[in-house]
């Protein structure tokens, strides 16, 4: 008897387990040319706040916790306080993987998912959020993902050294969501042997584990500089 299929067979058919969110939000900014991302305004509010708003109205979330900057916890404490999903506003680490492991610390004992999400990706849309969460309900580990459009090369010093196959290249967005467990395991074992990460799925890869991929979307950017920012009005004042 296959037991991995087992597992997954019957994670399909049970109700959809209880998943907290963990919204970071911590970063310094340093390629925004002095303007606080987390703070910028879009569409007429503070970028966080367009974040919050996608995994308050998600009905697959249950929980919110807030990871930022301490300088800022009294700011967003403030902005979140009409979302009652929102449990904590705590402050993040010296780097993203300490950054999230406290947002988990702060997700109540009822968590079975924690889908981990950037801050900075205000157009992050409800249906990618249910659908991530619903892969990594049945398959215990999920995140969003597009096709590659450009080429890549891989370079050292300079110089070419390989042409990856396009067709089999995505790049991945988040929320990213996982077994919560299986992810506080995953970043406690990149920690102790010091593996450098880039994001939470590479955790949990690192581990051997696998991460179901789902249809992400093209508008779900993540603004890290001020073209992205004028790029996420843009297409913020379009879908209007």
């Amino acid at each position: 008897m296959n037991l991995s299929k087992v597992s997954t067979t019957l994670r399909k058919i049970l109700p959809l387990q209880y998943c907290g969110a963990v919204i970071v939000a911590a970063g310094n900014a340093s390629r925004m040319g002095g303007i606080d991302k987390v703070m910028a305004p879009l569409g007429g509010e503070p970028m966080i706040v367009r974040t919050v708003r996608a995994f308050q109205d998600a009905v697959a979330i249950k929980e919110i916790v807030v990871v930022t900057r301490p300088d800022l916890i009294e700011s967003i404490t403030h902005l979140c306080s009409g979302f009652d999903k929102v449990t904590a506003v705590v402050a993040g680490g010296s780097d993203r993987p300490e950054s999230v492991e406290n947002g988990l610390k702060a997700l109540s004992d009822k968590v079975k998912l924690a889908a981990i999400q950037d801050g900075a990706r205000p157009l992050i849309t409800e249906a990618v959020i249910d659908r991530t969460v619903r892969a990594a309900h049945t398959y215990g580990a999920a995140a969003p993902a597009i096709p590659v459009k450009d080429t890549i090369k891989v370079e050292n010093g300079g110089i070419v050294k390989e042409t990856p196959d396009r067709s089999t290249l995505r790049a991945v967005q988040t929320p990213q969501v996982f077994d919560f467990d299986l992810l506080r395991g995953a970043l406690q074992n990149a920690k102790e042997k010091q593996i450098p990460i880039t994001d939470d799925c590479s955790a949990v890869e690192k581990i051997g584990f696998s991460i179901k991929l789902v249809e992400g979307d093209e508008r779900n950017i993540k603004v890290t500089t001020p073209i992205d920012l004028k790029i996420a009005e843009f297409l913020l004042e379009e879908s209007v």
